[in-house]
């Protein structure tokens, strides 16, 4: 099946049912208990600094890791899984003194084990093939906020810097064969915006066209993102992309963030997508949420009709996945919304025309 015909199915599958991602990473790679060396691996064994921690350099060092990762949600039930390639850009990863080539070499690496791992289910059970999304991550810099409290203009990047970022790793997830991009866990709009760019500007200049799933944050009960927007609001500042999917995960639990997903459900005329985390972390950090609490609330969403896509983010696990996928098994999806031939605008707030 070439990458064409994957597409095509996945988009056929999400029209018969709920399609499900896998969980959290982080949780599980921290399960693992890995010291610094198997983090640094051969290649930087002499790398100047701290290497534990960078979850995504595991691509290079340990990609049995990486495999076991995919297979364990694979097998739990997943439809999709994500690369291993939440901070893998150039901004990201200068926390590490990580040069572009080996940022790309991180791209490809995770692109391709998770291609191997997925066709390999799906030549396994090809009634039910498997996807491989290219994970998106955000900055730890921000266009749309200032870097210093002190001057509300100042940025640590420009715009550029970010385009130029993501896309040398769209450029690489694509090469390295996913079947879609999850630009995902996104608290500023402006950055979703260069990263989108990145991929219309590349496909125009020849890349493989793929769909497009983008991911929002509702940093806490207010309602918004980190820069401010309302749910429509960010809907109307993305729907130019047409993405296959449009959504919201992390940050919040469950219970918390079924409104923020039935207000975009009302809005979208495309999927709906969410990953809530394991409920809300305790004092120590930990998450608590156990599988069927966390597939009790997300399986009364796909009931409601408001959902195409669910999975989890943070202290999810393959449990959780499984149990998510059985809660939400026979279930019909959501239908999305008309689209409305209606000029809409957006800034925190989102503006109508009247027709």
């Amino acid at each position: 099946m070439n990458r064409q015909d994957r597409i095509a199915a996945m988009k056929a599958a999400a029209k018969e049912r709920i399609l499900i991602l896998d969980g959290s990473w982080g949780v599980m790679i921290q399960r693992r208990g890995l010291a610094e060396e198997d983090f640094r691996g051969e290649r930087f064994t002499g790398h100047v600094g701290q290497m534990k921690g960078n979850n995504d350099i595991l691509c290079l060092t340990r990609p049995d890791i990486v495999t076991d990762l995919h297979n364990a949600y694979y097998g739990a039930g997943a439809d999709i899984s994500e690369t291993n390639t939440f901070s893998a850009t150039t901004i990201a990863q200068d926390d590490y003194k990580l040069d572009a080539a080996a940022v790309r070499d991180i791209n490809l690496a995770g692109a391709r084990l998770g291609r191997a791992a997925a066709d390999a289910w799906t030549a396994k059970t090809p009634d039910k093939p498997r996807f491989l999304a290219g994970s998106i991550g955000p900055l730890n810099k921000m266009l749309s906020m200032s870097s210093d409290v002190n001057d509300p203009g100042a940025r640590s990047v420009t715009f550029d810097d970010v385009y130029k970022a993501y896309r040398e790793q769209i450029a690489a997830l694509n090469e390295g064969g996913v079947d879609l991009y999850l630009i995902e866990t996104i608290t500023d709009t402006l950055n979703c915006k260069a990263a989108i760019k990145a991929i219309l500007d590349l496909e125009s200049e020849g890349l493989e066209h793929l769909p497009i799933w983008i991911s929002g944050t509702i940093t806490d009960r207010s309602g918004r993102t980190l820069s401010g927007q309302t749910v429509e609001a960010f809907w109307n500042s993305v729907r130019h992309a047409k993405p296959f999917a449009i959504g919201f995960n992390c940050a919040l639990g469950a219970d918390l963030m079924r409104p923020h997903i039935a207000e975009l459900s009302r809005v979208a005329d495309t999927l709906v997508a969410a990953y809530p985390n394991a409920g809300l972390p305790n004092e120590m950090g930990q998450y608590d949420e156990q599988p069927e609490q966390t597939s009790n609330s997300v399986g009364a969403w796909a009931k409601d009709g408001i959902v195409n896509i669910l999975g989890g983010c943070c202290g999810t696990t393959p449990e959780h996945i499984a149990a998510i996928a059985k809660a939400v098994e026979g279930v019909k999806p959501r239908d999305p919304a008309p689209t409305k031939h209606t000029m809409r605008l957006a800034g925190l707030e989102p503006f109508e025309v009247a027709g």
